[in-house]
Formats: C-alpha cells, structure tokens, sequence
C-alpha cells in the first residue's frame, strides 16, 4: 500500500540531490562559524581552511550573499600596498548573527534600559552595566586562575574564559602589545543604543589583565569584530586600570 507521500505525490528526497544538499547546508554551517569566529575572511582562506577549492567557496558565499547572510567589503589595507584592487573579505550579516547568539530579547531589554534612563538617568544605566557584567567578571576571574601576571598571557587566558561564554574570542600579539578580538557579541543590538554596555564590558578586560586597555572596534558600533589593545607594560600593583575606550562615536 502506497504511504501518504506517494499519494499526495510528495516524495521524500532521497540519493545524490539529497545529499548534495545536506551537503551544502552542512559546509554553510561551517562558513558561518568560521566567519562568526575569525570575523572579516577573504574568500581564499576560508577555502583554505575548510579544504574547498575557489570554485567551490564561491559558490557558496554567492548563496549566502543572495539569502542575505553575509556582506561583502573591500578589505581595509593599513601602509603602502601593491598595485590592483584590494581583495574583497566578507562578513556575517546581523541577521545571521542573530540566529547564531542569544538576541531573543533584544527588544524588551532595550525597552528596560529606556525606562532606566528615563527614570534614573544616564548613572543608573551605568550602575546596571557594571552589575550585568559583574558576574560575567568572576567567572573569567576564576577561569584565569593559573594566568600568572603578565598581561598578554591574561589577554590569551581571557580569550579562553570568553570563548566559554559564547563570545568567540582570540588574542593575538602585535609590535604595540597584545589584541583581544570577540567575534560575537550577545548585547550586540542592545549595545549600540546603550554603550555604556561595551564601557562596563571593556573595563573588566582592564580589570582581569591587569592593565589598561583601548577599545578599537565594537561590532555593536557596526564593526565587523570587538577589538581591544591591551598594551605591552607590567601588571599595576595598586589594582586599579585605566581604562580607555573608542571616542569617534
């Protein structure tokens, strides 16, 4: 007896289409992390890092770009470069962004934080910043136990405590010191109404390495990455940072 599938003449996909199409969504999936996890990525390393040949990266990112999913930018080159155009790098969209953190409440805590300031001003916005991240604080505290005291080991063990709550973060060193990148931020939206949210968040970096640090990028300002200088110099032994944030807003 035939099922009700092949009566209504809907079969269920079956062989190579089938799997060619769990295929593609699997290594969009992987596109997806990747870009949620390094940020702004040229199409050739991500071919690089996921083994797929240039042919094949770009038509997935040509799939992504129509559903939306990513943007396409000119990569932004600092000093003198070669001739030619620069390579393209792309990045998540804030709607994939969403479906890869925690946003469902968005509104309504924007809603909240409207009522705070309208009630209690500009230092009550503030006061609950610093008590919202104040949790957060002692958990990175305690996951950086072992770090020692030198402030780009902390930066690194930071990244760590932070990739456990769902910010992918790495730190990485330059000639100026160490960088902090998040590459997801779950207040993101919120943020970019209230900064005072990425200002409490940037001085527990301070705080948990141990120096002062500088905020060069926010993605809830409309960059592609949270990026935080933390320069090379001993950890203060008073305990208390200064703490130093973008000004262009």
């Amino acid at each position: 007896m035939k099922n009700a599938a092949e009566l209504s003449g809907h079969l269920p996909a079956t062989g190579p289409v089938a799997g060619a199409a769990a295929s593609d969504l699997s290594t969009r999936d992987r596109v997806t992390q990747l870009l949620l996890e390094q940020g702004a990525t040229t199409a050739a390393q991500l071919g690089s890092a996921l083994g797929l040949s240039p042919a094949a990266i770009r038509r997935h990112l040509d799939a992504m770009l129509a559903d939306g999913d990513v943007v396409a930018r000119e990569q932004t080159v600092r000093g003198s470069r070669g001739r030619g155009r620069p390579a393209k790098v792309f990045l998540l969209t804030d709607a994939a962004r969403v479906r890869c953190g925690t946003h469902h409440y968005d509104n309504i805590a924007t809603a909240a934080l409207r009522w705070i300031a309208h009630n209690g001003g500009s230092d009550a916005v503030e006061a609950f910043a610093t008590d919202q991240v104040a949790a957060l604080e002692d958990r990175c505290r305690a996951a950086m136990e072992d770090a020692g005291d030198d402030p780009l080991a902390r930066a690194e063990a930071l990244a760590g405590a932070l990739t456990a709550e769902g910010y992918a973060a790495n730190a990485s060193t330059i000639a100026s010191g160490g960088q902090l990148c998040q590459h997801h931020c779950p207040v993101a939206h919120v943020a970019a109404e209230f900064p005072q949210l990425c200002e409490a968040e940037t001085a527990v970096i301070s705080r948990l390495v141990g120096t002062h640090v500088q905020r060069l990028a926010t993605i809830a300002h409309g960059d592609g990455v949270c990026t935080t200088h933390i320069p090379t110099q001993p950890r203060a032994q008073s305990g208390n940072t200064v703490t130093t944030v973008r000004t262009d807003r």
